[in-house]
Parts: structure tokens; sequence; C-alpha cells
């Protein structure tokens, strides 16, 4: 239940990027974060009263706010990366250094012992979430510079934080870390955003009033989705190993690439192809095991 949860999690969060990438055609990216997070506030405010009714506690609330400061952080420096224009690189370092550190974390400090197909899996998933998120090489790509490798480092250290404290949150408090998440991120995402990201390029102003009430509802429905995402995420890292949780549900740049390739007819490099296939051995020996 718990593997099926965590790939329900991953593919929401892969549609949530397919729709915020296709929105920030229209509109910056930043402004596509923002509206985002306003959307997963709103539904998790509706959701959370009616799902869990019960009172949360304090520290299920704080879990939950260090969780959404964790995605403000993780955002922040992402966008800042590839706004230098580093994409290839902060993305592979970033989903990587987000799997990575929770499993040595659950092993370390957690004391999570999976059995070996589990591990054979995560040592598979790992270049695959690399190969996979990497672009094909172009002469216009540019190169691994030190800004852009901390800029990676830094928001795979925040998306791991999101994971972490969101599953140490108690079964019991059900969705209300997530809403206590959602609250955090939008307000980091709002601050960061007239810090780190305000000089960060984007599209000109003409670009941004093409942008309607399609593209505004659709900005806020990928914030919707990647809620989802979160919340199959904190089931399934309550019902089994946060190694397992993290690995599965951090598969998700899987569903742009497919997506990309059956509905857009885009190409694959050989890296790309080699990653889905070891990403899908990956998903079935840690489901199975």
């Amino acid at each position: 239940m718990g593997a099926a949860l965590a790939l329900v999690s991953a593919l929401s969060y892969g549609l949530s990027d397919v729709v915020g990438g296709i929105v920030a055609r229209r509109m910056r990216a930043v402004h596509v974060a923002f509206l985002g997070q306003l959307g997963g506030l709103l539904a998790m405010a509706v959701a959370a009263p009616l799902l869990t009714p019960a009172r949360p506690a304090m520290p299920d609330l704080l879990w939950g706010g260090l969780s959404g400061l964790g995605t403000g952080l993780g955002m922040a420096f992402l966008f800042r990366g590839m706004g230098r224009g580093a994409m290839s690189v902060v993305v592979p370092v970033s989903a990587v250094g987000g799997v990575a550190l929770p499993v040595l974390v659950g092993v370390t400090l957690l004391g999570e012992r999976p059995g070996w197909p589990t591990w054979v899996g995560v040592g598979l998933a790992l270049p695959a979430l690399w190969l996979v998120s990497r672009p094909s090489s172009r002469p216009t790509d540019v190169g691994p510079t030190p800004g852009s490798v901390a800029d990676g480092l830094v928001a795979g250290v925040g998306i791991a934080v999101q994971y972490l404290a969101l599953a140490r949150s108690a079964s019991a408090a059900g969705l209300w870390p997530v809403l206590a998440g959602r609250v955090v991120a939008l307000v980091a995402v709002g601050v960061l955003a007239c810090t780190l990201m305000r000089g960060l390029p984007g599209r000109t102003a003409d670009g941004e009033r093409r942008a309607g009430a399609r593209e505004l509802a659709a900005a806020g429905g990928s914030g919707v989705l990647a809620a989802v995402a979160l919340t199959a995420y904190l089931v399934a890292a309550q019902s089994g190993f946060v190694t397992v949780a993290v690995v599965l549900s951090s598969l998700y740049p899987l569903v742009p690439v497919a997506i990309g390739v059956a509905v857009l007819g885009e190409r694959l490099s050989r890296g790309q192809v080699l990653g889905l296939f070891a990403a899908t051995a990956a998903a079935l020996l840690i489901a199975l095991s």
C-alpha cells in the first residue's frame, strides 16, 4: 500500500511539473510557483478540516511548517539555478540530492533496514534520476559552474527537508501538516522571490499580459496536484519505510519525460532511455520487496 501511494505521489508531482511548465511559457516561473503554492494552500484549507476534523498537535504543525520551508528553499534555488542557464546541472543535482539525503538519514538516524531488493532499487534509482533529468547535450548548454552546482545542492537539501520533516508528523494529524507546510511555503516563496529570484530573467511584460484566467487557474491547479502528491507521500511514509517512500515519490521526473515523448513528440537521448529503464527496474524492485 505504501509503495503504491508513493507512486501516486510521483505521478501527481510529475503532472504538476507538466502543468506548471506549460504555464511558465506564458508567465514568469516564480509567479507560477507562487500561484501554485496558493492553489495548494486553498485546496488543503478545504480538505484538512473535512478529512481530519480532530485538532492537530503543535509538533505536527511544526513538522509540516518545516517541510514547507524546505519546499520554498528548494524551489527558490532551483529557479535561481535555472535562471542562470544551468538547468542541465541544477535539476539532476537537486533530484539526486533530494533522494540521497533522506536515504542517508533514514539509515543512520531512523534505524531503517530495508531488504536487499530495496537497496538494489535505491542504487538504480539515483543514477536513473540523474540520467532522466539531464536534457540532451546542446552547444548552448551551460557547463557545471560552482554557482550552479551550489544551487542544485541547496535545492536538493530543501527537497530532502520537505520529505523528511513531513514524514515525522503523526498519522493522527491527517492533512494538517500538509496545510501548515503550504502556508510556510507560500510565505517562503514570496519572500525569496523578492530577494534571490528578483533579478532572474523571465517573460516580458507583454508575455505576462497574455496570461489569462485559464493560465492563472492552471498555475493554481499545479499546486493542487503538488499538494495531492505530498498527501500521498505522507501516508506512504507513515505506513512504511521513509527510504522507500522518498525514492518512489522522487521518480516524478519520469512523468514529464514520458508525456513529452508520447504527446509532444520529443526525442530522448541515449542517457535518458537508459535512465527510464533503470528507473522502471528500480520502482519494481522497491515495490515488490
